[in-house]
C-alpha cells in the first residue's frame, strides 16, 4: 500500500489540493468555516441543553465540545468518504490507479479540518480551567484509531454507494441515530446496565468517552478500552479493504 502511495504521490497530493479548493470554493471565510461550524453547533447545544444537563456536569462546555469534536470528525469523514469513489469515476475509469487514493485524500482533508478545530478545543479547555497534564498526549491513540475506523467505514460506504444510491439516505439516518446514541450532550450514569451495553457497543461513543476520561477525569482509560478501539478500527478497515479488493473490477461497470 505504501509503495503504491509513493508511486502515485503526485496524484494523491493533487487530489488533496483539489478537495480543499472544492470544499471552500466561493466562500468568504474559507477554511475558517472548519472551526466556525462546530463552534456554532457548540453554542446552540450549550444554550439548549445546559439547563437540562449542564447543572450536574462539571466543565459542561468542555464535556459537550469533546462529544461534538469527535462525532463531527466521524460524520464529516464518512460522508465525504462515501462519495469519494463514485465522485472520481471519471479518473479511475480512464487511468489505472489504486481506488483507495480518493478515499484517503478526502480523509486527509477532513483530518486537517479536525486538527484546526482541535486547537480551538484546547483554547476552550484553558478558558474552562481544565488542567493540562502529560496525559493529554494519550489523545493521540483515539485519534489514530478513529482515523483508521473512519477510513474503514468510508471504504464500506463508498463501495456500497457505487451499487446502491440509497446508502446516502440510509447513512443520514444512521448518523442521526449515532449522534443521539453517543451521549454528546447528556450523561449515561443513570442508564440501566442493559442500556449501557448499547452505548459500549457504539465505537463512536467509546472514542468520545476515551477523550472525556483523559481531558475531564485526568485518568488513562483501561487496557480493555484500548483494545476495543483497536479492534473496532481493525475490523472496519479489514471489511472495507476486502470490499475494495473483491469488487475492484465491478466498480467500473456501475459508475
Amino acid at each position: 500500500m505504501f509503495a503504491k502511495l509513493k508511486k502515485h504521490r503526485f496524484l494523491f497530493e493533487e487530489l488533496v489540493k483539489r478537495d480543499f479548493k472544492k470544499k471552500y470554493k466561493r466562500t468568504i471565510l474559507g477554511m475558517a468555516w472548519s472551526m466556525l461550524s462546530p463552534l456554532l453547533m457548540l453554542l446552540v447545544m450549550k444554550v439548549v441543553f445546559e439547563n437540562f444537563f449542564g447543572r450536574t456536569v462539571n466543565h459542561y462546555t468542555t464535556y459537550l465540545f469533546c462529544g461534538l469534536l469527535t462525532f463531527n470528525w466521524f460524520s464529516e469523514s464518512t460522508n465525504a468518504g462515501m462519495r469519494s469513489l463514485f465522485g472520481n469515476a471519471s479518473i479511475f475509469t480512464k487511468v489505472n490507479v489504486p481506488k483507495y487514493l480518493f478515499l484517503l485524500s478526502v480523509n486527509i482533508q477532513v483530518l486537517i479540518n479536525f486538527a484546526l478545530t482541535f486547537l480551538v478545543f484546547l483554547v476552550f479547555c484553558a478558558i474552562d480551567h481544565v488542567p493540562f497534564t502529560w496525559k493529554f498526549l494519550c489523545l493521540l491513540y483515539p485519534m489514530v484509531t478513529l482515523l483508521v475506523f473512519n477510513v474503514g467505514i468510508g471504504m464500506i460506504l463508498s463501495a456500497l454507494f457505487v451499487f446502491f444510491r440509497d446508502i446516502d439516505y440510509l447513512w443520514t439516518v444512521a448518523l442521526q441515530l449515532t449522534m443521539y446514541g453517543s451521549a454528546i450532550f447528556y450523561t449515561v450514569d443513570k442508564f440501566s446496565p442493559k442500556t449501557m451495553m448499547v452505548f459500549m457497543a457504539n465505537p463512536v461513543y467509546r472514542h468520545i468517552a476515551y477523550v472525556r476520561e483523559i481531558v475531564l477525569a485526568g485518568t488513562i482509560p483501561s487496557l480493555s478500552t484500548h483494545l476495543v478501539l483497536l479492534a473496532a478500527a481493525s475490523v472496519a478497515l479489514a471489511v472495507g479493504a476486502f470490499m475494495y479488493k473483491h469488487y475492484n473490477t465491478r466498480f467500473l461497470y456501475y459508475v
